[in-house]
């Protein structure tokens, strides 16, 4: 029997244990980013802002990004990726120890802006970088691994940890992740590849291969408009959810904490579960059980008010999400020519991830539009409803065009 992937390939260890820092810093993040927010203002639509900020890169960035990718060494790409991350999140415990102020809320949409835009291109070289370091077999014991990990520590341990570590100060979650990002930094520096294939056309030139390849794959295209669609209906629904839980649910930061982190145990039990689910049911019926189970829970948060359903919901919706994430990327990394993936990969997730911000911000006006005609609780219920029910029109879509081939 072959040596688990972790202790026979070094690389992949170097890789993955970075990749756990860093989201086990993003865990401590993405609590404190929005808890820090509402210490400055209970205003929905600014509160959306500091969210879409952080996204919104995606939709400027994603597509250059790739030929930067393809074009350069990614082991160094990743490692001053992550430096550059630690500096900026160095910044936001600075704003996090000045006086909140509602108009401090801005500023901090404007770091949460420079921290995505550094993401882009670490989480895309990461994506890319992956099938130079471990075998064809290997990749959806790798996929799944690395997603287990970034839910386990980035979900699980970094919520509930931030939420504690709140009550001794806000600050104090930033500066872990600043911390955890440099040692990250570090170990992927410290990786040994052979001379990888990169692409020497020009950029614009680049940029155009990358963008021909990808229009000519109809069902790579209708893939990544799909997710597209998904991701903005996840970000209309839980960009308010730290409101839902404070007003709502009636969670303290500690609380909401803990809800995150049973998402992140739905998101481990995904991850680690989808090749037995794929090898059950296949590629192609996962899909559609990730898009049923999406719109199912999104009506259960809708409809609930008590911290136990909601939370068991948000552990199927992330057994979903993991499941579908698990099955697409290593699908489009066996698909895609290892000299392109860098490009068609970051195509792919400017129409997967760019509609996240636009989403973000529907979730805040429509709180704010809501409110006015129906009461604030109404307002906080509406965008999971309005997610339950577009994710119920993508599944009726893909059971007719969307094909795995």
């Amino acid at each position: 029997m072959a040596a688990p992937l972790l202790i026979r390939n070094r690389n992949y260890r170097l890789l993955f244990t970075a990749g756990a820092l860093t989201n086990l810093g993003d865990g401590f993040t993405v609590l404190a980013l929005p808890w820090l927010a509402t210490l400055m203002t209970r205003d929905p639509v600014a509160i959306a802002a500091v969210a879409a900020a952080a996204r919104l890169p995606w939709l400027l960035f994603a597509v250059p990004a790739g030929v930067i990718i393809d074009r350069t060494d990614q082991r160094k790409l990743i490692a001053r990726a992550d430096m550059l991350r630690a500096g900026i999140v160095f910044a936001i415990m600075m704003l996090a120890l000045s006086q909140p102020t509602p108009e401090a809320v801005w500023a901090l949409a404007g770091l949460a802006f420079l921290l995505g835009s550094a993401e882009v291109l670490r989480d895309n070289a990461a994506q890319t970088i992956l099938p130079s370091i471990v075998a064809p077999g290997d990749l959806e014991a790798a996929n799944g691994q690395m997603w287990s990990a970034e839910q386990l520590t980035g979900q699980f341990i970094g919520p509930p940890l931030a939420g504690l570590l709140i009550g001794v100060g806000v600050a104090l979650p930033f500066g872990l992740d600043a911390a955890a990002l440099v040692l990250a930094a570090g170990l992927v520096w410290l990786i040994t590849l052979p001379p990888q294939l990169r692409s020497s056309s020009r950029f614009w030139s680049a940029l155009v291969e990358g963008v021909n390849w990808m229009r000519r794959d109809v069902a790579l295209l209708r893939l990544a408009v799909v997710l597209g669609l998904v991701n903005f209906l996840y970000m209309m629904a839980t960009t308010i959810t730290v409101l839902f839980t404070q007003e709502v649910l009636g969670l303290s930061a500690a609380g909401y904490g803990v809800l995150l982190s049973v998402a992140a145990m739905g998101a481990v039990a995904g991850s680690l579960s989808a090749p037995a689910v794929v090898g059950w049911i296949g590629s192609q019926a996962s899909l559609f059980v990730s898009l049923g189970v999406w719109g199912l829970t999104y009506a259960v948060i809708g409809l609930s008010s008590s911290a136990v359903v909601v939370g068991m919901a948000m552990f199927s919706l992330m057994v979903g999400s993991m499941l579908w994430n698990v099955i697409t990327v290593s699908w489009r990394q066996r698909r895609i020519p290892a000299e392109l993936l860098g490009r068609v990969n970051s195509i792919y997730r400017f129409f997967g991830w760019g509609s996240m911000p636009l989403g973000a911000i529907a979730g805040g006006l429509i709180v704010s539009l809501v409110e006015n005609e129906a009461g604030r609780e109404a307002a906080l219920r509406a965008p999971f409803l309005l997610a339950a029910t577009g994710s119920g029109a993508l599944l009726i879509y893909a059971l007719f065009k969307l094909r795995l081939r």
